[in-house]
Order: structure tokens, then C-alpha cells, then sequence
């Protein structure tokens, strides 16, 4: 992307005027029940109104309203993941709200954008048998409806979408792995293999060391300095509601150089099976 810096007052102009049509034209196709707001009389525009936007995204009227002119102003990061939020934009409504705004987009979004549609297509064609994409560092880049059934990954913050970090930092998580425990050292050697392999990757360098400081027991497991090959294998997992589960786990590499891979579960037993076939159902 390039920088603001780099751009002609020209060039800069006429960025800040696409910006400004895009977000109309976003506001204008969400209407006031869909956000849960009271419609209050006769309302002479279609959509939202700027002041309904900037409440809702947490930001100052006048801010919003500046942005949405083409005024001559900054958006951090934060900020806009508001707004988009706010309007409702897809992946690559999203990508295009921050080219345009010149901010760079969280990394883990970018990638999430990478997954190609067909894979997207494909893991909801393997429903009800849970699925999704992960990336060198284990963040979870795509799942389908099974894979967010069985673990509720919706639920954790998007920049927390990490299954390593997952594991060794969230009760929650831990506790639909009955066997976590069992699986650290492994989880801990397979990062510490993909770091060989990527010493320059800042995100890998960031995550570590997130994990080092929030998580003694990593920390004691990095120090080991073991190395764990990725492998396929059997996970237990205990769903709040259809009890301890078991599945074969394999990982797919999406392309020969590709460091992102599918991983699908399989039923490992009857009563897996059924538990899979009743959510699908129910």
C-alpha cells in the first residue's frame, strides 16, 4: 500500500474524496432497525444518519463528519475497525476502507482476506464435521460453522484468534481441551520449529514473547528447546453441551510454498458422529 506520505496533494485529494463516497455510500444501505435504533418521524435520507454512525462507532461527530467531507485528517486503527464494524463491511469492504483512510490493515485481517474464496467454500461443503485455516503462527484465519460450534471462536477478540495462545492463556478455551496440558509441550515445539523457519516474521517474534510473558508454562516449555513436527492426530474435546468429543485431525497445506493449512476433524467414534449429525439438525 502506499504510504500517505508518498502521495501527490493530487493524489492525496482524490483519496480522501473516494474515501469520503465510500463511507456514504456504506451508511446509506443500513437502516435503523437493522442497528437496533427507534425511528424517530420522517427521515429524509436513506440509511444511517453521520451523527447515528459516530455514536454507534464511538466516535466524535465531528470527527466522523470531517472523514465522511474528505477532510484533511488521520484515522488510527482502532478507529476505523469501529466504524467498519459499525457499517457492517465485509472483508474486503474492509480492506478498502483502510487503503483508503492510508492505515495499515491489522495483519490478521489481511490474511483473513487471503484465504481464497474456494477454500471458504470448501470447509462449509465438510459441515458438520468442524474445519478451519490457520497460519504459521496458529492464528485461526477462516473456520466454518462446525469448527465455531464446537469452540466458539467468534466469541474471542480477533487479535486473540491464536490456538497456541489459546491454549496456554484462556480458562475458557482450556476447559473444552481436557488434555491441553498434555499438548503443551507439543504446541510449544511446533512454534519454536515454524521460528526456524521464519526468524525475520515480527508477528511470530510478537507472539512469543506475549506468550513468554502471560504464560509461565510456555515460558518453561520454550526453554526446553524442543522441536515438535506439525503432525495429524486424535483431539478430545468436551462441548458445554454434547459432552467429551474425539476426532482425527489432519492437516492439509493449501499449495506447495503455502505456510497457511487446513485442518479438518473427523468424527473418531460413533458418539462424535451423532453428536456432529444432531448440531447440523438441530
Amino acid at each position: 500500500m502506499t504510504a500517505i506520505a508518498d502521495l501527490t496533494p493530487a493524489a492525496d485529494t482524490v483519496r480522501r474524496r473516494e474515501l469520503a463516497a465510500f463511507l456514504r455510500s456504506r451508511r446509506e444501505r443500513i437502516t435503523p432497525e437493522q442497528v437496533g435504533l427507534p425511528i424517530a418521524g420522517r427521515r429524509r435520507t436513506p440509511g444511517l444518519r453521520r451523527e447515528e454512525v459516530a455514536q454507534l462507532a464511538g466516535v466524535g461527530v465531528t470527527w466522523y463528519t470531517w472523514l465522511e467531507q474528505g477532510r484533511d485528517i488521520r484515522a488510527s486503527e482502532q478507529v476505523l475497525a469501529a466504524v467498519a464494524g459499525t457499517l457492517r463491511l465485509d472483508r474486503d469492504e474492509r480492506g478498502h476502507l483502510f487503503t483508503l483512510a492510508g492505515v495499515a490493515e491489522p495483519p490478521a485481517e489481511l490474511e483473513c482476506r487471503a484465504v481464497p474464496e474456494g477454500v471458504v467454500a470448501m470447509m462449509e461443503q465438510l459441515h458438520p464435521f468442524p474445519a478451519a485455516v490457520y497460519n504459521v503462527r496458529t492464528d485461526v484465519l477462516a473456520h466454518n460453522r462446525a469448527y465455531q460450534w464446537l469452540f466458539d471462536i467468534e466469541s474471542v477478540p480477533l487479535a486473540d484468534r491464536n490456538a497456541t495462545l489459546l491454549r496456554y492463556t484462556d480458562p475458557a478455551w482450556q476447559a473444552r481441551l481436557p488434555d491441553w496440558s498434555d499438548g503443551m509441550a507439543r504446541s510449544a515445539g511446533a512454534l519454536r520449529a515454524a521460528m526456524a523457519e521464519h526468524v525475520d516474521d515480527p508477528g511470530l517474534k510478537e507472539l512469543v514473547a506475549r506468550l513468554r510473558r502471560e504464560s509461565p508454562e510456555f515460558d518453561r516449555e520454550w526453554e526446553q528447546h524442543e522441536v515438535r513436527p506439525l503432525t495429524s492426530l486424535t483431539k478430545r474435546v468436551r462441548h458445554p453441551e454434547a459432552g467429551l468429543l474425539t476426532f482425527n485431525c489432519t492437516h492439509l497445506w493449501l499449495g506447495r510454498r503455502s505456510e497457511s493449512r487446513l485442518t479438518t476433524m473427523v468424527p473418531a467414534d460413533d458418539v462424535t458422529r451423532l453428536a456432529l449429525d444432531a448440531a447440523r439438525d438441530g
